[in-house]
């Protein structure tokens, strides 16, 4: 075979600046998303919420992704890190946990375009021609992904660009309009308890998510230097990203009374005009594609990678010539289109507590794994033992905070949220000992491989 024939047939790799921006959009997506913190915290305490959460919330969990993803960069990512540290059950249950997640997650951004989309004009989204956008943000990042993991990288960096100009706009608009004016600042909120504690939930939620990008490890460049600079620049950018425009909103005089999901539009539109309002429109569009679009390609790899293990049918591990799990990007495609119209936008707790758990299985793994795998190559190294032991702390109390918080929360009629995350939960072991039972009975695979 010629050589140069040979090269074609190598996938190209994800680069550093591409899975940064494929990370930001697993993890943020812009300031969209975060209106009903300013809404129940106020100013003062909306900035503290989310100056705060990087350092206990996503910092350790950066650190712990950092070391395991450099240590093992192998596509399925936090599911193969818990399988190699306590055993296939435990790995089942990762996965279980966190393809779970993913249907009450993955249903809220293709809500969000069609949110943002209405604000042009209703008329665009009103009785079906809602869900017909939202399917078609599933196709179209369904398309996407089976170009393979570099496309979607490089569009992650576009809709980064196209997402955040508006909100430069916004930023310098208004600390001009402070500087200019010195209208008051009202730091304060007069909302309720219960409004703070869903606006510490809402950031939680607005800051998870950093270990989506490491079920792609294989399909990265240089994985053990990237992953670790990839989720500090990711988690900087996120920061950053959210207090700048809740600061200039701040500066600028403008009032948080009812501010809400989809209300970036009137802020901007106060600020710079109805220009500015339409760009931060369009750009709450983008981010729900961008979301959908980076989060596709982390969770497709999770039914190739345990198909590769046997814990699913082996279909789900073919590829393309791009390198893609085809089957598994249809198949968790028609899932989350089928779950479009469930009415799960708002519960975030659930995401949270299905998501919290795997999350802690990851941060239990880095500790086994120092215990028992010592030698192991690690090119980042989140500290010593008891420094790895400790990074768990904080993320397991907010995950615990979490639970407590939603003790009382309704998913329909008389159902309870958490009584209804934990019993998917608990489906996992039922869901691990059939397929246990049914590669049981498979026929022992002869010598010659047929």
């Amino acid at each position: 075979m010629p050589i140069s024939a040979g090269r074609a047939t190598l996938p190209r790799k994800l680069r550093l600046f591409p899975l940064i921006a494929a990370t930001y959009f697993m993890v943020s997506g812009g300031p969209y998303g975060i209106e009903d913190i300013l809404g129940g915290a106020g100013f003062a305490r909306a900035i503290l919420i989310l100056a705060l959460l990087p350092i206990v919330w996503s910092l350790p969990t950066a650190l712990m992704i950092g070391e395991l993803a450099s240590a093992l960069p192998a596509e399925g990512g936090f599911y193969v890190w818990v399988r190699r540290a306590m055993g296939p059950f435990w790995g089942f249950q990762e996965a279980w946990l966190s393809l779970s997640a993913s249907i009450f997650d993955m249903a809220i951004y293709p809500a969000i375009f069609v949110l943002y989309l209405g604000r042009f004009n209703a008329a665009l989204t009103d009785g079906w021609r809602g869900y017909a956008w939202s399917l078609a943000v599933v196709a179209l990042s369904c398309l996407w992904n089976l170009r393979g993991a570099p496309a979607v990288g490089e569009g992650s960096i576009v809709f980064f660009v196209l997402l955040l100009s508006p909100f430069a706009v916004f930023v310098a608009f208004g600390l001009w309009r402070g500087m200019a004016l010195h209208p008051a600042v009202q730091w304060g909120s007069s909302e309720t308890d219960a409004s703070l504690s869903t606006a510490v939930l809402v950031a939680m939620w607005n800051y998870m998510g950093w270990d989506n990008a490491s079920t792609v490890a294989q399909e990265v460049e240089h994985p053990q230097r990237n992953y670790p600079r990839a989720m500090v620049a990711a988690a900087v950018l996120a920061a950053v990203t959210y207090i700048l425009p809740l600061m200039a909103m701040a500066f600028a005089g403008l009032s948080v009374k009812s501010f809400s999901t989809g209300d970036w539009m009137t802020a901007a539109s106060a600020l710079g005009g109805p220009v500015l309002g339409a760009a931060v429109v369009a750009g709450g569009a983008i981010c729900g594609i961008g979301m959908f679009n980076a989060l596709m390609m982390s969770y497709t790899r999770l039914p190739m990678a345990m198909a590769q293990d046997g814990m699913l049918p082996g279909i789900f591990a073919r590829r393309n010539r791009h390198g893609v799990p085809w089957v598994s990007v249809l198949a968790c495609g028609l899932a989350w289109a089928l779950a479009l119209k469930l009415p799960f936008e708002r519960l975030i707790s659930i995401d949270l507590i299905l998501y919290g758990s795997s999350l802690i299985l990851e941060f239990v793994a880095l500790i086994v794994l120092r215990v028992r795998e010592p030698e192991l190559e690690r090119p980042f190294k989140a500290g010593n033992l008891a420094f790895a032991c400790a990074l768990s702390a904080v993320p397991t109390a907010l995950i615990g905070y979490a639970l407590y918080a939603a003790r009382s929360e309704k998913l329909m009629g008389s159902i309870a949220a958490m009584p209804f995350a934990g019993a998917i939960a608990c489906l996992g072991p039922l869901a691990y000992w059939f397929v246990a039972a049914a590669r049981a009975h498979q026929p022992a695979e002869r010598p010659d491989g047929r």
